[in-house]
């Protein structure tokens, strides 16, 4: 294995790199707007996962696609 130092690159070009080098520290404490927008996406993210699970459900699935058949073929009973 290499045993070389380690150097940060120049220009980080890969997304890795810049995630890696980017300095959360620095934005967590004197930012509040990053603060809050860290905060508020893992306080969302289990909100629209559950929205998604529900709105792909068979059971809504199904409805939805009933409601399109009637929307773009008429009633069941029709009047052709």
């Amino acid at each position: 294995m290499f045993q070389g130092t380690h150097r940060p690159m120049k220009y980080p070009y890969t997304l890795t790199a810049k995630i890696a080098q980017f300095p959360f520290k620095y934005y967590m404490q004197h930012s509040w707007l990053f603060k809050y927008l860290l905060i508020s996406t893992f306080v969302t993210i289990p909100i629209f996962y559950k929205i998604q699970k529900l709105s792909y459900s068979p059971a809504n699935v199904e409805k939805w696609d009933k409601i399109h058949r009637e929307m773009f073929y008429g009633p069941p009973d029709g009047h052709h």
